[in-house]
């Protein structure tokens, strides 16, 4: 018997996660084994690195400081020389590279205190690849490395961009290392959103999402019954964009407190399966 997490991508999102995980550290379930994808692959690492409640308490104290310049930087000629041509991102990633360094340091995935594995798509070939050596900092970032926003992340020769273009909440490959047990920790989407989102970068991040959530749905569908598959509920209504980092403490707490009632009255994912895909309120 293995259980796994299982965690996607989402941008700042990923704080829904942290609470997720706290309601679950609170009870003691602990995974033989953690995936992520992407944003998920930054919290994934922080667990397996970190497991327990002190860790995933110390993970929430980490979001709360975090603020949108530490991921996405407003850097104006950066993001015009990628307009231009003259660049493959619109964002530079030395501060999020800087921000991960700090709380990882050169820890390596394969001595991580519980096994980990990211998900990122090798960019010259298409092929999906899950990282489970190396360097946690350079694993990440090229996990988390979105398209035409980042640029790829070199490894061995080979340049990676976001996993969450092939696999953005990998349950494949937890069925494929034995898991028999699933726990799928969502970042949900802004679906009650006042307006559209007003920049490029803010429909980029806010499409992307609605698509992660559409093929999440699309996998419960296709997973659900060959494992013990239990899918956290997202927080819902959400009207929270994937950029947006000043409701970190509200995203957390919300999804603490849900995710803990569902735990101690376990319900069949049927019964929200319509929150993992779009939907009106």
């Amino acid at each position: 018997m293995k259980t796994a997490f299982v965690l996607s991508g989402g941008g700042s999102l990923g704080a829904v996660q942290v609470g997720m995980l706290e309601a679950l550290a609170e009870r003691s379930i602990v995974p033989d084994f953690v995936l992520g994808t992407s944003i998920g692959a930054i919290n994934a690492a922080w667990v397996a690195t970190h497991p327990g409640l002190e860790g995933a308490t110390e993970l929430a104290r980490i979001w709360c400081d975090v603020r949108r310049e530490h991921i996405f930087p407003a850097r104006p000629l950066v993001g015009l020389r990628g307009l231009s041509g003259r660049a493959d991102h619109l964002v530079a990633p030395h501060a999020l590279r800087h921000l991960l360094a700090r709380h990882f340091g050169s820890e390596r995935l394969e001595d991580a205190a519980v096994p980990l594995g990211v998900v990122a798509v090798a960019l010259d070939s298409g092929t999906e690849v899950l990282l489970t050596i190396g360097p946690i900092v350079e694993a990440v970032m090229a996990s988390a490395a979105i398209p035409g926003v980042f640029p790829p992340v070199w490894i061995e020769g080979r340049p990676y961009v976001d996993g969450g273009v092939a696999n953005n909440a990998p349950i494949s490959h937890a069925l494929e290392r034995g898991a028999t047990t699933v726990y799928v920790l969502p970042t949900g989407y802004a679906c009650a959103l006042g307006r559209p989102p007003q920049s490029a970068l803010g429909v980029a991040m806010h499409s992307l999402t609605l698509l992660i959530q559409r093929r999440l749905r699309e996998d419960v569908d296709h997973h659900d019954g060959r494992m013990d598959l239990r899918v956290m509920p997202p927080v819902c209504p959400l009207a929270v964009s994937p950029l947006d980092f000043s409701h970190t403490g509200e995203l957390i707490e919300r999804a603490r407190e849900q995710t803990a009632a569902w735990l101690d009255h376990p319900r069949s994912v049927t019964e929200f399966i319509w929150r993992l895909g779009p939907h009106t309120h």
